[in-house]
């Protein structure tokens, strides 16, 4: 069993690994804390924008001298190959450290182990299963990634209290209020990538960049166009140069596109499992979803859900509204889709209501 000090100082780093959600990628966000052999913390570190430097360098570094003797407490297992950088074992082994504690181990067949028993035959103590459900969750998009060559999927949607998104097809109807607005740009923040498909696009003319007052966050726009209707007016073209667009088509001519700085893959955007490998391979590891009712239906009957975000607004649209989902009613997707409700929070007027696969 863990002690009370190994769950306080796990919980710090796993603290940390959050910061760098949506920001790390390809690598996996990892929070790491030094303590000092007189149980004094030294060393803090999270893994750096793109996925470098390491938690562990940036941490050991802070700590210095007063790393050695001491404990090392990290939300993943350290890393043991030569990449870009040296492997943190070296580091680890290096900095005189006397015990090393993992939340989990890193899936990647490159470390799947080999991390923690390089420690172990230079005769540093290891430990892992620390708080180890709250890290795989938090880990989440990179074990997928590299066990099922997926991100982890996040599905969100706006609806009228009568499971509507709008007026009528092809017109922008504004649903939420502004406080679940700002919570869809914090949602944006932690992931890597934000999709839709080419019909939201040519009604609501998105941006789909992270807003948030003093917070700087690249996220990759992606969007499903089989034929290339992309208008090179749009605002997402407009800004290609500044934040990065991903294009999935089937066929067309994309030189107008690429030319604007947008990035095109032709693969069918209808299959949802293709797609997904795609951008794994790009290196997306966490992956919201903002389509409307074609696009979210497509993930949901393909099976590509671990999270659903449904905001609902007070307002009722009426009979001839767009319903949110094609051939499902949104509010049966405890039944329909193996999801079950883990959290209800309030924005101003509007509910969110949040659904997690196996919870």
């Amino acid at each position: 069993m863990s002690s009370s000090t190994d769950i306080h100082h796990m919980r710090a780093a796993l603290a940390l690994a959050r910061r760098g959600l949506g920001r790390t990628w390809p690598n996996p966000s990892v929070g790491c804390v030094v303590v000092n052999k007189d149980g004094q913390v030294v060393g803090r570190g999270v893994t750096g924008d793109g996925g470098r430097p390491h938690a562990e360098t940036i941490a050991l570094k802070q700590a210095g001298i007063e790393a050695k003797g001491g404990c090392v407490y990290v939300s993943l297992e350290p890393c043991a190959h030569h990449g870009e950088t040296p492997p943190c074992t070296g580091f680890l082994i290096e900095s005189g450290v006397k015990r090393v504690v993992a939340a989990c181990t890193d899936p990647d067949p490159r470390v799947a182990g080999k991390g923690m028993r390089q420690l172990k035959i230079a005769g540093i103590e290891v430990e892992t299963g620390v708080l180890e459900e709250e890290a795989l969750a938090l880990h989440q998009g990179f074990i997928l990634r590299v066990t099922e060559d997926r991100p982890v999927v996040t599905l969100k949607s706006a609806t009228s209290s009568d499971g509507k998104i709008a007026e009528k097809a092809g017109v922008r109807t504004q649903i939420s209020c502004e406080l679940a607005m700002r919570r869809v740009h914090l949602e944006r923040s932690r992931h890597d990538a934000v999709l839709v498909g080419i019909h939201t696009v040519l009604a609501d003319d998105p941006l789909l960049t992270t807003r948030l007052p003093g917070y700087d966050h690249n996220v990759v726009r992606v969007v499903l166009d089989s034929d290339l209707r992309t208008p090179p007016d749009s605002q997402l073209v407009k800004t290609a140069s500044e934040h990065p667009l991903w294009i999935i088509y089937k066929e067309g001519d994309g030189a107008a596109l690429e030319k604007a700085g947008a990035k095109l893959f032709q693969i069918d955007p209808k299959n949802v499992s293709e797609v997904l490998k795609l951008l794994a391979q790009e290196g997306i590891t966490r992956l919201l979803v903002e389509g409307g009712a074609k696009v979210n239906t497509a993930f949901l009957e393909a099976g590509f859900c671990d999270r659903f975000l449904h905001f609902q607004a007070p307002l009722k649209i009426g009979s001839n509204g767009v319903d949110a989902l094609i051939g499902h009613d949104i509010v049966d997707l405890e039944q329909g889709f193996g999801l079950k409700k883990s959290k209800t929070a309030a924005f101003g007027e509007d509910l969110l209501e949040i659904y997690t696969r196996g919870a």
